[in-house]
């Protein structure tokens, strides 16, 4: 009997995942598509807590529950072909556990948000843990180089790979754009977002801004930390579904960062150019990997209200190239960054992990 390959999930899946996606009522979960593509086995929360036990529950009223998912893949670890961690927040811990247990180990390939934070980079540097993870899979090129240089691994063993979006779900074809007399754009999520910005950016022009201040991965509290909310500004929470719809009914996407090095914003971009939008997004080193200046969208420099306000002022008063803009961004969606094509290359990084492996 061959061993398995696990998948894991940093949350507890819904028992009726299937159905909202069959229903429409949200998009395709991207560890569902992977585990079709690995023919892998998730492991969940609930599914980690089973299997750590009373040892497990000590682990996470000490470290959390990322924790307690990395000893329950570490428990079955004898099962297992292969380990797919689903971020760093389990694939450090589980590395750690597996480096400093003797005999042979699954081949571990971790997804990467963002490494290169100074409680990471130490854990890295004082245990040396990337011995025990074959693949670091980044989703931005800067931190792919930054794993390269800072630990001196050949590009074998870090890969990048754009993020994706159901290109089926959020597709121009699913809904109808309903714009009303007065223009629309919009802006979206929470994750490291300089809103502040944005707000002083539109405060003196004619068009409606809806702020969709919510998200499933944000740290920190929802909502714009402000006061100082124009009366031309929306902020309230969207679900995936109404989201697709704010979309389709806004001109374009803004995307105000603050100077990070990883790919804030990502999901929401990616989801703005599958509804055929232009993106307006702050020029910062971790979010370059996806808007290209002058094609699908336009950079500005983080920070700097004036020149973001002049720029959504331009692209108002030209709503073709907006459109032309938008176009070229669900043609990417459609030929790079979608989750099928995100499904079929990491299953080729497992496969080619694994085999490497073998190997040796």
């Amino acid at each position: 009997m061959s061993k398995r390959v696990v998948l894991t999930v940093s949350g507890v899946i819904a028992a009726d995942i299937r159905q909202q996606i069959e229903s429409g009522k949200r998009p395709r979960a991207d560890y569902l598509e992977l585990a079709n593509s690995f023919n892998a086995e998730l492991l969940d929360y609930a599914a980690a807590r089973t299997i750590a036990g009373r040892v497990g529950t000590v682990l996470e009223k000490l470290a959390g529950p990322n924790v307690v998912l990395a000893y329950a893949c570490w428990k079955i670890r004898k099962s297992c072909q292969a380990i797919v961690t689903d971020g760093e927040q389990v694939g450090l811990p589980l590395a750690a556990f597996l480096k400093f247990t003797p005999g042979t180990r699954p081949c571990h390939l971790m997804i990467v948000h963002v490494l290169s934070e100074p409680k990471k980079t130490a854990f890295l540097d004082w245990l040396g843990v990337q011995s025990a993870i074959d693949r670091f899979i980044a989703y931005s090129r800067w931190q792919q180089r930054f794993i390269m240089e800072r630990w001196k691994l050949n590009k074998d063993r870090v890969l990048w790979t754009p993020f994706m979006v159901d290109q089926e779900f959020f597709s121009p074809d699913r809904v109808t754009s309903s714009r009303a007399a007065r223009l629309q754009i919009c802006a979206v999520g929470l994750e490291r977002r300089d809103y502040e910005t944005l707000l002083r950016a539109v405060a003196d022009i004619d068009v409606q801004v809806v702020i969709a201040a919510a998200s499933p991965w944000a740290k920190h509290a929802e909502g714009v930390a402000t006061s100082n909310i124009p009366n031309n500004v929306i902020v309230r929470k969207f679900t995936q579904y109404e989201l697709r719809q704010l979309y389709a009914d806004s001109c374009f996407l803004v995307m105000p960062l603050e100077n990070v090095k990883f790919q804030a914003g990502v999901t929401a971009i990616l989801e703005g150019m599958a509804m055929g939008k232009a993106v307006i997004c702050s020029r910062v080193p971790g979010q370059t990997d996806v808007v290209v200046d002058g094609e699908n969208g336009r950079y500005v420099p983080p920070g700097d209200p004036a020149i973001l306000r002049t720029e959504i002022r331009r692209l108002l008063s030209d709503l073709e190239e907006a459109d032309r803009l938008g176009a070229n961004g669900r043609k990417l969606i459609e030929c790079e960054m979608n989750l099928d094509l995100y499904s079929q290359r990491l299953a080729g990084y497992l496969s080619d992990a694994v085999h490497a492996d073998k190997r040796h």
